[in-house]
């Protein structure tokens, strides 16, 4: 069953601003190419009145109760279950998911609202023993001020989600400016927000120029922190913009996530897990497996049942229920996994599986595998961040290691082993914010998430992405 694209708005303090006398840019369906509705783009009068609006909704928001803020999250979470399966299908029609990845990814979006409601009750403060009698000294938590966020296309549930969720639970106000590739799946959490109680001006919701918006939030002094997810170059931009004043950082940047797979374990049951692993998403996600580095004895073996299943997935339409994998999110997506693939052949690198567009209409790309790459390559050194895996053989534990951490990127890193004991040493030899051994799953609404290296500063998810949205007040008291 279909339905409607809904009309595009801004929201801002609570008021919904379409495109009438805008400028406005098309927002596209992946699966067909054709435009699904026009977005309008906030002036920057617009911003300076969401800006006023964060930093009142912010004297308001602050001084609610956390279970009162708490209420309002859960409902919030409720409301998203409820209407998961529209979410689900704006998801679907914006970024061309699979509607069954396009449900989970709503069941996790909605769980990041409920465990923040219930984390930002318990934003404890401590008390420090004196050196004195008559002295009593606290730490408290504070909410940082308003917060300017910055979200991309390839999760517009969950990656908007955890940053308004921590943000509101935490005391903070938001201004987020999602993606303008995937915008209602945003706009229609803002308005589950709103009808759940949140008061107008605590969260607006912006479009247009990304560089003039960005540049206007950062510098304007009521914003007090920023989060962002997106490329590394973005981010070290706007990192420096947030410095000039000063401001609190959360970036979730850039990965090229490794996998080691050791010689110990079922290869046959590791390659087909691997395999959808790799192109969930069509591989348009962060923490995405790409670069296979497996043992020698094993590597021929795993090239060509990863192959095999590659061949296999089910590329097409994410409204089919037979669809694996859909297509790219854009046309640069297309482009670039063709400079990939471009790339590994001018060098000799076989390709094992896919290596081509297919349809003639959408962003469609086949599931590709480039076998025995070197490290000279574009893929072993650039983030594909779409349906692109490559593998080389290692010998030794030191080697594998090596390849894993030789990119100056650090945010998921994966292997495969039976051995406790190696397990652990991967766990301590590896340069990654997340290590995930023996499974594929990087991210829960309850853990910390963030890389090292320029992966990223900061953490989301978890006790500590709560904490990344608040101050630590340090208050000494005298009796008199």
């Amino acid at each position: 069953m279909r339905f409607e694209y809904p009309a595009l708005e801004l929201l801002i303090a609570g008021r919904r601003i379409g495109v009438e006398g805008r400028k406005t840019e098309p927002v596209l369906n992946p699966s067909t190419g054709e435009a699904l509705a026009q977005l309008p783009h906030a002036t920057r009068s617009d911003i300076e009145e969401a800006v006023a609006a964060a930093a009142k909704g912010f004297q308001l928001w602050r001084g609610v109760a956390a279970n009162e803020r708490a209420r309002v999250l859960r409902r919030t979470a409720d409301l998203m279950r409820e209407r998961r399966e529209l979410l689900a299908r704006l998801i679907t029609l914006e970024l061309g998911k699979p509607i069954g990845e396009a449900r989970l990814e709503v069941e996790q979006a909605a769980g990041m609202f409920e465990w923040n409601a219930e984390e930002g009750k318990r934003t404890y403060g401590r008390v420090i023993p004196a050196r004195a009698e008559n002295i009593q000294q606290i730490a408290i938590k504070e909410p940082i001020g308003p917060i300017a966020a910055f979200s991309p296309w390839n999760a517009p549930a969950i990656t908007p989600s955890r940053k308004i969720s921590g943000a509101l639970a935490a005391g903070c106000s938001v201004i987020i400016k999602p993606s303008e590739e995937t915008p209602a799946t945003a706009l229609a959490i803002g308005g589950m927000l709103l009808e759940a109680g949140l008061p107008d001006g605590v969260l607006s919701i912006v479009f247009g120029d990304p560089i003039a918006i960005s540049r206007q939030l950062i510098e304007a002094q009521a914003i007090r922190g920023i989060t962002f997810t997106g490329s590394t170059n973005v981010g070290k931009q706007l990192a420096a913009l947030a410095v000039q004043g000063m401001k609190r950082m959360t970036l979730e940047l850039g990965g090229h996530a490794p996998v080691i797979i050791f010689d110990d374990v079922d290869i046959d049951a590791v390659a087909k897990s691997a395999a959808m692993a790799k192109y969930r998403n069509a591989g348009q996600v962060c923490t995405s497996p790409t670069r296979f580095y497996v043992h020698e004895s094993v590597h021929d073996h795993f090239v060509e049942k990863f192959a095999e299943h590659a061949n296999g997935i089910k590329i097409g339409d994410g409204f089919d229920s037979a669809t694996v994998m859909g297509p790219l999110a854009n046309a640069r997506r297309v482009e670039s996994m063709d400079a990939f693939v471009g790339d590994a052949r001018s060098r000799g690198i076989r390709v094992a599986a896919g290596g081509e567009r297919t349809g003639n209409r959408g962003f469609f790309y086949r599931p590709t595998l480039l076998a025995n790459s070197d490290n000279d390559c574009m893929a072993a050194n650039i983030e594909p961040f779409g349906p692109l895996a490559m593998t080389a053989p290692f010998g030794s534990f030191d080697e594998a290691i090596a390849l894993a951490n030789r990119l100056p990127f650090g945010l998921a890193a994966y292997a495969m082993t039976k051995d406790i004991t190696r397990a652990k040493a991967v766990a301590g030899a590896i340069e990654s914010g997340n290590v995930i051994l023996n499974h594929w799953q990087v991210s829960l609404p309850e853990t910390p998430f963030g890389g090292h290296k320029e992966s990223g500063v900061g953490l989301e998810g978890g006790v500590e992405g709560l904490l990344s949205f608040q101050n630590t007040k340090f208050v000494s008291q005298a009796s008199v």
